[in-house]
């Protein structure tokens, strides 16, 4: 099937921000696990995962609609030095996403290609998620102290 001429230049952006999220991901999982924080680097690395589905199904759909999937662009990484660097970053990305998703799903509605808004609704729901999460880390910090916070995210730290 035919995809439309000004979908299919959407969906290959929106692939490079999950390329891009995975990487950036990865090193902020390994770095969390490098410091010791083994729930973040697990809890991250999930999210790391999601955005690899969210690729595949974006290179699915970009096959099917006839066009040639961009694997080879990324976007800035921003790497986090620090546990709420890490957050932070990650959370302005997942904003970010989600603003492209619902653009990018009004666009699919305007060329009336439902399939694609719906893969692309479904994918804008896991990234509110993962904003949902970091929202949740940043709130922690603040009501426990940032101390608190990472003891809680050792291996030791009572489940």
């Amino acid at each position: 099937m035919k995809g439309n001429e000004k979908l299919l230049p959407v969906l290959n952006q929106l692939l490079a921000d999950e390329l891009t999220a995975i990487s950036q991901y990865m090193v902020h999982s390994e770095l969390c696990a490098n410091w010791g924080y083994e729930k973040l680097h697990q809890a991250i690395e999930h999210q790391a995962r999601d955005e690899m589905h969210h690729a595949e199904w974006l290179i699915q759909r970009i096959i099917f609609l006839k066009g040639v999937p961009v694997v080879s662009k990324l976007n800035p990484i921003k790497i986090g030095h620090t546990v709420l660097e890490i957050v932070s970053n990650d959370q302005a990305d997942e904003l970010g996403a989600i603003s492209a998703y619902n653009s990018a799903i009004g666009l699919a509605h305007d060329v009336a290609d439902q399939a694609t808004a719906d893969l692309l609704l479904k994918i804008l729901k896991m990234e509110e998620g993962h904003v949902d999460w970091a929202e949740i880390q940043r709130s922690q910090v603040e009501q426990m102290g940032l101390e608190n916070y990472l003891a809680n995210q050792t291996q030791g730290a009572a489940s």
